[in-house]
């Protein structure tokens, strides 16, 4: 007999005319009850852009306050860019590099090490493993050349091994230029519908538009950890207003 009402039950619930309680749900079936506090404070969502490189633009990852809060820090202690050699590991001017900058330490206050959670919990990469921020200021006419993030010696690699992926996020809007392209990338781009608003430079390949709070993460290392060329990436000439940004390099290692 208890055979037969269990096997009842079991048919009412399969054709629907018997159902659980709308108000009890297991825990898991609510996703925000997982996630950080951090991260529900902010309405991100992500836009894959490139398979070849891997990228995704994750939008509203900084908030207004924190972008103006790097650039605060960063302006008194600004100085011309400078690019890494890759004979002796020091730092070099370059004509390729036109920009000012300057570093801040990771974890340096609350607001900084929050971001950096952030950015962990976004790559899944530990934040140890990263560099400190490099915050960028491109005024009209600057830029930087196509390059990769990788290194290609042994010089730059003792301190956490090779750079994994890098998180660039823009720290203000740019009335036009200064797009991130990537002219190696294995995608036709030329049909999206914000195409004419691009500069000359941008459209040479995969591009991304500079919007205050936005995140660009790209892999310099294919899943299978061989480096990948299609990483090759610049930021085009700034042709109208000023470009703040802020980059994350993350290593395969701890970085100290």
């Amino acid at each position: 007999m208890l055979l037969l009402m269990s096997l009842l039950l079991l048919i009412l619930l399969a054709v629907g005319l018997l159902g659980v309680p709308s108000g009890i749900a297991p825990p898991e079936a609510d996703i925000t009850l997982r996630l950080p506090k951090d991260l529900l404070e902010m309405p991100v969502w992500t836009e894959t852009i490139s398979w070849q490189p891997r990228a995704s633009v994750f939008h509203n990852f900084l908030s207004s306050e924190e972008c103006d809060h790097l650039i605060r820090l960063a302006q008194p202690n600004m100085k011309r860019s400078a690019v890494v050699d890759n004979q002796t590991g020091k730092s070099k001017d370059s004509r390729v590099r036109t920009s000012s900058g300057t570093f801040l330490r990771r974890g340096q206050d609350e607001i900084i090490s929050r971001i950096e959670e952030r950015i962990a919990k976004f790559t899944f990469i530990p934040k140890e493993h990263g560099e400190g921020l490099q915050v960028l200021h491109y005024e009209v006419g600057q830029k930087y050349d196509a390059h990769h993030d990788y290194f290609h010696d042994k010089v730059n690699t003792k301190n956490g091994g090779q750079r994994v992926a890098t998180v660039l996020m823009y720290l203000s809007d740019v009335e036009e230029g200064g797009e991130t392209v990537f002219p190696s990338a294995k995608v036709n781009s030329s049909s999206v519908p914000w195409w004419d608003e691009l500069s000359e430079c941008a459209k040479k390949g995969v591009s991304v538009k500079p919007r205050k709070g936005d995140a660009l993460l790209f892999w310099s290392m294919s899943p299978d950890a061989e480096l990948d060329p299609f990483s090759l990436h610049g930021g085009c000439p700034v042709i109208k207003g000023n470009k703040w940004s802020a980059t994350k390099w993350m290593h395969l290692r701890e970085y100290v």
